[in-house]
């Protein structure tokens, strides 16, 4: 890989790993653009998941009050729970939210809830994930057309009436299911979340916010198990660039959050709902002219 190669991936990763329009579609579309590792698509995923720790700094550093606020939370309300001996009382308003516990502790145990089926389902289809299947463009397609449509369902059904601190179980497992879709090439871990947000009654700005933070567990564990993959099949002169394309993607990345969480606050995600069906049937219509081959490696 070289740097400009690193630069392109690390620019289109911050562009899209926040923004509802899926990184992984324009991922594919940069690497091959830019012909790295002649289509490998084991070291493509592998290169793809490291730069994404790039956008999860992004993510903990933009959020970084709120996660010192979570984490300070959650380990004083449990240390309390185990040295003062207090009852497991629950409350009714959130569902099975017990009484003792804080907003942030509560918001710490609903993201860790809420990763529980990605972490599931990553597992059991890793080798799908890292395969080539995960780059065909069919599928790609499909997927931005078909979320797109559901997101567009979600936004004239939802509530859009609950703030973070409204929060329950339901909210947790609603996004923590959607977010087992990004598994899927094309759906976008942003646009399934907030979907599913959307679907469980939140605020279009709430739902984005939960989505970040659910995203801290999924992009660290998928992140740093590519990491130790790519250290044994990239070639060792991309390390460097690899870098790059992470410290771009950092940057990159703190302004769409900054700009997604301003956007929703005043507008629908109907724009990127048009934008990703039109992505989406361009690429059928050039699959099926023949234009392009749905394979990375073809």
């Amino acid at each position: 890989m070289t740097y400009i190669q690193a630069i392109i991936l690390g620019i289109v990763q911050g562009l899209t790993e926040f923004i509802p329009i899926s990184s992984t579609a324009h991922l594919v579309f940069a690497s091959r653009w830019t012909g790295i590792y002649d289509g490998n698509a084991q070291q493509i995923t592998a290169t793809i998941a490291v730069i994404q720790l790039g956008t999860l700094a992004a993510v903990f550093v933009y959020f970084a009050n709120d996660i010192w606020a979570i984490s300070t939370a959650f380990l004083r309300d449990h240390w309390r729970l185990l040295t003062n001996k207090r009852r497991m009382r629950f409350s009714g308003s959130n569902g099975i939210r017990p009484m003792w516990m804080s907003d942030e502790s509560w918001l710490g145990w609903l993201v860790i809830i809420g990763s529980i089926p990605i972490g599931i389902a990553g597992i059991f289809f890793k080798d799908f994930i890292e395969g080539p299947g995960t780059k065909n463009l069919w599928m790609i397609a499909t997927m931005l057309i078909a979320v797109a449509l559901v997101l567009l369902i979600a936004e004239a059904v939802g509530a859009k009436r609950k703030d973070i601190k409204h929060l329950g179980l339901t909210d947790s497992l609603v996004m923590g299911f959607a977010q087992v879709l990004a598994l899927m090439p094309g759906a976008s871990r942003s646009g399934s979340t907030i979907m599913g947000g959307l679907f469980a009654g939140e605020k279009r700005e709430t739902a984005a916010r939960f989505s970040f933070l659910l995203s801290i567990p999924a992009i660290t564990a998928s992140g740093l198990l590519e990491l130790r993959q790519a250290l044994k099949i990239l070639p060792h002169e991309s390390f460097v660039p690899l870098i790059v394309a992470t410290l771009v993607a950092g940057v990159i990345g703190y302004a769409s959050i900054w700009f997604l969480l301003a956007y929703l606050r005043r507008h629908s995600t109907l724009v990127f709902i048009v934008y990703r069906v039109i992505l989406g049937t361009v690429i059928l219509v050039l699959l099926w002219q023949g234009v392009i081959s749905p394979a990375i490696n073809s």
